[in-house]
């Protein structure tokens, strides 16, 4: 009984030896028998795209070789099965499609790149294997309701056979690498093609069925076999919409805040967001340090968190840290002689760090006015900034911010901001892959009024 509930996976195997002692990303229990998303913990390392890909491959030829006597034999219950293994073949399509277009740079339409078309692929697949089983359902209804011969029984027993092992095969293999590369996720994927493989076997159930004189045993097989697969189209549907919804499992959220503990000179987490751009996760986390510091101390905070965020949670790609509010009003700015004299009744300045830049924005009092500055801690070469401002009653105010003195830094607009000085607004960075969109807000000194 021990060795039969290790086979299918109930066994208790150690699988986190050589894992960091965190739980990274709210862990693998909840991985559930799903089409058209991809497990991110597999992108992460190419012996697990390996081992997607020549899963693909196997379950391919299964379905292939039971399509053929499906042809053959006319039995529904092998037609629910071959597709049952087609929806297991395509999960790692998205991957691939995604992986296409993600090679392609962001865009001016397309600023996060074109991660989201994994998404897209997914409900493709979905509506597809949705589609396959509703004709599966109806014919083995119909097979019920008037009854048909179901011929070349040897044939269609090989054929669930040929179902098992290949999902047999996939099984090892999947664990073996799961191991090997320590993917719970992997492992996970490798015990629902065990489980899947035992349904295959019902195929068999019913040939044998129909030989002892129970023609009604195929569509009856058949029908079961659908109400299974529309189960997995209802987990599949709610995994994909959820995560194009932006949805992040709870685990995200609290991997990241337990990693600010880890950093020195963190008060608090005031805020933290995540999102999923394709297999890749995206950050927002704003955070409160000690009022006294500089500004070149609380920067190296800020970065201490991201190495800390990377380590921590492995598909996070990008994470933006900024400052909340609370903490904004007393951490020292640069000195004048570096950022010019601040204007005189300015909003507290808006303090960030991503992975192309760090510093602070700050609307300043120039020779020539008002102006809006970016200093930097420090900044990738070629950086561009604008600044993008919201208006309630206007067209959006776009400041593009150029380098003083030509070499990048400090950055300057060439016009004031617009009165008031209080508004909504977004700094777009650009000079990576990938541009940084960071969203701000300035507030002026309570008590000034135009």
């Amino acid at each position: 009984m021990a060795t039969i509930r290790e086979w299918l996976g109930f066994g208790g195997q150690d699988i986190t030896a050589g894992h960091h002692s965190h739980d990274h990303g709210g862990g693998a229990g909840g991985h559930g028998h799903t089409h058209g998303v991809i497990d991110p913990s597999l992108t992460t390392s190419d012996r697990g795209i390996w081992a997607i890909k020549w899963s693909f491959v196997i379950l391919a030829i299964t379905a292939a070789l039971q399509f053929a006597v499906v042809l053959l034999s006319g039995s529904v219950a092998l037609l629910a099965d071959m597709i049952h293994n087609v929806g297991d073949a395509t999960t790692a399509i998205p991957l691939w499609f995604a992986f296409v277009l993600a090679r392609r740079k962001p865009s001016k339409m397309f600023t996060y790149g074109l991660g989201r078309v994994e998404d897209l692929a997914g409900i493709l697949i979905v509506l597809i294997i949705l589609f396959s089983a509703i004709v599966a359902g109806y014919q083995a209804i119909s097979r019920l309701i008037h009854p048909q011969a179901v011929s070349h029984l040897g044939w269609l027993a090989a054929a669930g056979v040929i179902g098992f092992l290949g999902n047999e095969i996939v099984a090892i293999f999947r664990i073996r690498v799961g191991r090997q590369m320590n993917s719970a996720a992997l492992i996970a994927d490798g015990y629902h093609a065990r489980t899947d493989g035992l349904t295959s076997l019902a195929v068999v159930l019913g040939a044998v069925g129909v030989w002892f004189g129970y023609p009604l045993a195929d569509p009856i097989i058949g029908l079961m076999i659908t109400i299974a697969i529309m189960g997995i189209v209802w987990q599949s549907a709610k995994a994909v919409i959820t995560r194009a919804l932006d949805s992040v499992e709870p685990g995200v959220t609290a991997e990241i805040r337990h990693a600010a503990e880890h950093v020195d000179g963190i008060n608090n987490i005031a805020e933290a967001r995540a999102r999923w751009i394709g297999h890749s996760l995206h950050a927002d986390i704003a955070i409160t340090v000690d009022d006294a510091l500089t500004l070149p101390a609380a920067m190296a905070i800020a970065r201490n968190l991201k190495e800390e965020l990377i380590e921590h949670v492995p598909a996070l790609k990008t994470a933006n840290v900024t400052f909340a509010q609370t903490a904004a009003d007393s951490i020292d700015l640069p000195r004048p002689s570096q950022v010019g004299p601040a204007h005189h009744h300015a909003p507290d300045p808006f303090r960030f760090s991503s992975d192309l830049a760090s510093g602070a924005l700050i609307i300043a009092d120039t020779p020539d006015g008002e102006r809006m500055r970016l200093t930097l801690d420090d900044g990738m070469p070629g950086l561009k900034a604008k600044a993008v401002i919201s208006r309630a009653s206007e067209r959006d105010e776009i400041l593009e911010l150029h380098p003083l003195d030509g070499k990048g830094m400090p950055f300057q607009s060439s016009t004031a901001p617009a009165e008031p000085h209080e508004f909504s607004a977004i700094l777009c960075l650009e000079g990576g892959e990938e541009p940084a969109s960071l969203p701000f807000e300035m507030r002026e000194p309570q008590g000034h009024a135009h």
